[in-house]
């Protein structure tokens, strides 16, 4: 039986044995699986995959957070450039190193599992961006299978096209002629 369930349980059978007992508040804490889905703004989501990420990346947390912003998919593939991902299908994030901005494409809601997956991905780049990268697409890799972790210990799995991501984190120019 899940911790949070257990003590549920616990406390109304409390109540009904023991009536008379003055009820106080007793904080509940949310174990890491599920404490993301009860976040009410961006701020919170954003300290819950923070938190997740330090437990479970080896990139380190950086002080300044990101602007996060939602926008259209038009929008978003303006300032796509060369920072985008190069995975195939629609747009749903983006991050923007040079303004420390992650953008996220509507429709986008804050207890969907694969739209907070969208913004975890997204941090792992905030977080990888003062490093070097040969090519942009070199941080894709380990963004998408931080992503896939988050994901699976939420018994989803990440729809991702790995042939392509690490074809392209490999940094290899395509379209080789030989002279």
């Amino acid at each position: 039986m899940p911790r949070l369930h257990a003590a549920v349980v616990l406390a109304t059978a409390l109540v009904a044995l023991c009536p008379s007992l003055p009820l106080a508040e007793v904080p509940v804490r949310l174990d890491s699986a599920t404490r993301w889905h009860h976040v009410r703004d961006f701020q919170a989501l954003v300290a819950v995959l923070d938190d997740w990420l330090d437990d479970n990346s080896a990139w380190a947390r950086r002080d300044d957070p990101p602007h996060i912003l939602l926008v259209s998919e038009w929008e978003a593939n303006a300032r796509r450039g060369a920072a985008g991902s190069f995975q195939r299908g629609r747009l749903r994030g983006l991050y923007d190193p040079e303004r420390d901005e992650i953008l996220l494409v509507r429709p986008w809601d804050l207890h969907n599992v694969d739209d907070a997956s969208i913004l975890l991905h997204e941090l792992v780049h905030h977080r990888q961006a003062p490093h070097h990268w040969y090519c942009p697409a070199a941080q894709e890799l380990s963004a998408y299978r931080l992503q896939e972790a988050w994901l699976a210990e939420r018994g989803m799995q990440a729809d991702v096209n790995w042939v392509a991501v690490v074809l392209d984190a490999g940094c290899t120019p395509r379209d080789i002629h030989p002279d």
